[in-house]
């Protein structure tokens, strides 16, 4: 799930970010410090929701909600704010929720359930697979496109060792350590290896399976992955992540 956070307030945004890294389905992207900024950044990187203050400079959130119901893809939007004052405008441009700073863990989950429950059950995400599927039988084709500034190449996914992402785009590593940089996300480029075996150890990780060579011990249930290349490179992998990595690999 991407999630994108437009406030003006550093104190607010830290808070923000730290409590969603811990939810393990959700990509961040890049931050917006005021309306103008996040529709800028909403038509690039396209949402599937927003944490919205609703003052900020330039054009604040409400001004900036209605300009959303526009986009190519709108995205759902939870308004964020230190008062009340705006919770019936709020739910009139079908906000999924209305949460009060300072964030309450519980309360922000709550607000992750709503947008979970919103995608599960919008056409575009129950068709998205099946799509997806019709789109790799018919091509037959075996190479992925990756546009790495004015290069565009085709790669094939099993070179791929691993990718990682890295601020407002992707580096992607091959087996014989040429790397690649792409401006599509995480879970996009997840999306385009379908079935292949590929897994994603960390929010920040997607790793090919084969490339792995040990599974090392960390602490409090987590591990490091060591790969298959010359630099041995480490990858780390959540509590939460390792028990479905040691189901896969039996």
């Amino acid at each position: 799930m991407k999630v994108m956070i437009a406030e003006d307030e550093w104190l607010a945004r830290k808070e923000l970010v730290y409590l969603l890294e811990m939810e393990e389905d959700i990509e961040l992207m890049p931050h917006a410090s005021n309306g103008k900024e996040l529709l800028e950044l909403v038509n690039e990187w396209e949402p599937d929701a927003i944490f919205l203050d609703i003052q900020m400079p330039e054009l604040d959130g409400m001004q900036a909600a209605r300009m959303l119901k526009t986009a190519a893809q709108v995205p759902l939007i939870v308004f964020t704010t230190a008062h009340d004052d705006h919770a019936v405008e709020a739910f009139g441009l079908n906000a999924v929720d209305y949460l009060l700073k300072p964030y309450s863990h519980e309360r922000l989950k709550e607000s992750l359930a709503r947008i979970r429950s919103k995608l599960s059950n919008s056409p575009l995400t129950t068709s998205l697979p099946s799509k997806m599927q019709f789109s790799s039988k018919a091509r037959n084709w075996n190479k992925l496109l990756i546009i790495d500034g004015e290069k565009h190449v085709l790669l094939d996914p099993e070179t791929i060792l691993y990718a990682e992402r890295e601020e407002k785009s992707i580096h992607i590593y091959t087996y014989s350590n040429q790397i690649y940089m792409s401006k599509m996300s995480l879970q996009e480029l997840e999306n385009k290896l379908g079935e292949l075996p590929f897994f994603r150890p960390h929010r920040s990780y997607l790793v090919n399976l084969n490339g792995i060579d040990e599974l090392v011990p960390w602490f409090n249930g987590a591990f490091n992955l060591i790969l298959k290349n010359e630099k041995r490179t480490q990858l780390p992998v959540s509590r939460e992540m390792a028990k479905e990595l040691f189901r896969l690999l039996k």
